[in-house]
């Protein structure tokens, strides 16, 4: 066993130091360690234990941001952390395409970007996204809280679990239920157009659907369609933290119904930026009332309960 000595640093003022053999972030840690390792590693930790996914307009609005650079196993994240805090919570952002949205979808290196927000202490991470909808009742502008999602990706990097210990981790319930619950209750709280299931298929990308791409994965009852939900969350939840999918409806998908017309790039954005506000509303309150216990889900077993 390798003693881990963890600095922990909260707003950027080293507040204590203590020694763990916390096995989860050890093993997150091995793909750094050689064959012989040495007995002490030295882990700088800004303590946060929420993270979210987003772009530049979220952590824009806080006070007092802290920008922090974190090195992964799996090479370079997105971008850097920003740590900040709501009400009495700390929270750290990534964008997951980089500050000038610059990364594209299928190119976005997912594993570095979990790793990394697992490496601050991240207990609960936020994902929200810009999605497209494939039934009609799921309109533009609302919010679907997913409860399901189905990976039509292609070559992405989707796991941790490379060996040697055999791992097989349960996705039947991809996604936290008492964080779920939280954003639909919230969301209903504040009147926001939300709905509070829907299963969301993730293409690869960067190009949109096909009329009969879409008009397929209608015909399945899927309601939401994008980019980056896999495989972003279930990484998530490898690592033994809460993941949660808000995914803002920016468009009906080409081929839904009758003449839709086929989306764009400009389009998703104009409607996104129009719904921003109703977003950054919904996720600063119900990151409030976030409890600071984990006692009403099993997600923190996740690794557990996948080895025999």
């Amino acid at each position: 066993m390798v003693a881990l000595s963890v600095q922990y640093f909260i707003g950027g003022i080293d507040s204590s130091t203590f020694n763990s053999d916390d096995n989860l972030l050890i093993e997150s840690l091995s793909p750094w360690l050689a064959a012989t390792p040495p007995a002490t590693i030295t882990v700088l930790i800004f303590i946060s234990t929420i993270g979210v996914f987003g772009g530049s307009g979220f952590y824009k609005f806080l006070d007092d941001i802290e920008e922090v650079k974190v090195e992964t196993p799996y090479g370079a994240p997105s971008d850097n952390l920003f740590i900040g805090k709501i009400g009495e919570k700390k929270v750290a952002f990534m964008p997951r395409h980089g500050r000038n949205h610059t990364i594209l979808p299928h190119l976005i290196n997912y594993r570095a970007n979990v790793w990394a927000m697992h490496s601050v202490g991240c207990k609960r991470v936020i994902s929200p996204c810009a999605a497209g909808s494939l039934q009609k009742h799921v309109e533009p502008g609302s919010f679907v809280i997913a409860d399901q999602f189905v990976d039509w990706t292609d070559g992405r990097k989707s796991t941790f679990f490379d060996g040697p210990v055999v791992t097989h981790p349960s996705a039947a319930d991809p996604y936290c239920p008492e964080l779920r619950e939280l954003a639909i209750k919230t969301g209903k709280e504040l009147g926001i157009k939300i709905h509070d299931k829907g299963t969301v298929v993730v293409i690869n990308g960067p190009r949109f659907s096909t009329k009969s791409e879409s008009k397929f994965f209608t015909s399945q009852g899927w309601e939401v369609i994008n980019m980056t939900a896999f495989p972003e969350a279930y990484l998530v939840k490898e690592m033994d933290m809460c993941p949660l999918n808000i995914s803002l409806i920016t468009d009906y998908d080409a081929g839904l119904v009758g003449d839709v017309p086929p989306v764009s790039h400009h389009e998703v954005i104009q409607v996104f930026n129009n719904n921003v506000e109703n977003l950054k509303h919904l996720l600063f309150t119900m990151i409030e009332k976030l409890p600071d216990e984990r006692k009403n889900c099993d997600c923190k077993n996740t690794k557990a309960k996948s080895r025999v």
